[in-house]
């Protein structure tokens, strides 16, 4: 298989609580716990999940925006974790940041012709500027004439073009998405999405998607990973994650998007609600809201294991016990 673009290998970002006296020390808010995750060459990997599970943390951790407690972080053949600030600076083209807000991402002083110079500032590039900021600006849909505008004078749809046009004027391998569209109206939401779809298709770009809107991720992505409390239960194709969930978790958040049909199957409806992260419960993290879970399910956390599929084992669970009809 060709090299990924990026690679994740346990990744854990703890983070200390305060309170406690000398003899007593409060156990660490767990908000990414033991995450292994590989985005291929001109994929689109969807990260699904509740607020709160550790999706926006990981992306941090991912950017470099904050260190890992433990693990490592690849970009293509290059453990990034120990760099430094001198040696991450051309390792950081690599790998951009699209955020849900386009507002507060861009500076609002700043004209688009401004804010698109300074990514090519930080290459070097000299020769060829205007070309290059044309193409930037035509290949996310905004006409030329927007170089000159700010982002107030932009609906949006239109800053979030703009926020686009800036990650990629550094040509990256890989973006790393938090909740693109959110923010987005529905006709705003689906020609973002659309663009996005053709610019991988055209600059074979890559995406780590992170949302909890599934319609938007199954529009987008190949391959889904669903987290929960910190850590990844189940991972496999679009296919296999809307057609055959094989976690309980997965199942239910399949369950809650679906639009209701009194004829269908009735709704799953998770008991409780999710742990916070300070006080995960032990072994499995699902078992407190989870129907099938067992004496077993305390005593430790299940690994993903792949599933037996008659194509290929693509497809993995981090739950033993719930299968439905693979």
């Amino acid at each position: 298989m060709p090299e990924p673009v990026l690679a994740l290998r346990d990744i854990k970002k703890y983070y200390p609580l305060p309170g406690g006296g000398l003899l007593e020390r409060r156990p660490p808010l767990k908000a990414v716990d033991g995450v292994t995750l590989e985005v291929g060459r001109g994929e689109a990997m969807g990260l699904v999940g509740e607020t709160g599970c550790g999706k926006t943390t990981l992306a941090r951790v991912i950017l470099r925006l904050q260190p890992p407690t433990s693990g490592s972080v690849w970009y293509g053949g290059t453990d990034v974790t120990a760099l430094n600030s001198r040696q991450m600076r051309p390792m950081r083209r690599l790998v951009q940041m699209i955020f849900q807000d386009p507002s507060a991402a861009l500076n609002p002083r700043q004209t688009l012709r401004d804010l698109l110079s300074a990514p090519l500032d930080a290459l070097g590039t000299r020769t060829g500027r205007e070309a290059k900021l044309r193409e930037v600006v035509d290949l996310v849909g905004l006409p030329v004439s927007f170089l000159s505008k700010y982002p107030h004078e932009m609906s949006g749809g239109q800053r979030q073009r703009a926020a686009i046009a800036r990650a990629m004027a550094s040509e990256p391998a890989l973006l790393v998405c938090d909740e693109p569209v959110s923010a987005l109206d529905g006709s705003a939401r689906g020609q973002i999405l659309q663009m996005m779809r053709r610019i991988q298709e055209e600059k074979g770009v890559s995406y780590l998607f992170i949302s909890h809107d599934l319609g938007a991720v199954r529009f987008l992505c190949q391959r889904l990973a669903v987290m929960y409390l910190g850590g990844i239960v189940e991972q496999g194709t679009r296919q296999d994650i809307f057609q055959h969930p094989a976690h309980p978790y997965t199942k239910a958040l399949l369950s809650a998007a679906a639009p209701p049909d009194p004829l269908g199957e009735p709704p799953v409806l998770l008991r409780g609600e999710a742990a916070s992260p300070a006080r995960a419960p032990g072994g499995c993290a699902f078992r407190t809201r989870c129907l099938y879970a067992t004496v077993g399910c305390a005593k430790g956390r299940y690994p993903l294991t792949p599933l037996r599929r008659e194509d290929g084992a693509t497809h993995s669970s981090a739950c033993p016990r719930y299968r439905r009809d693979l």
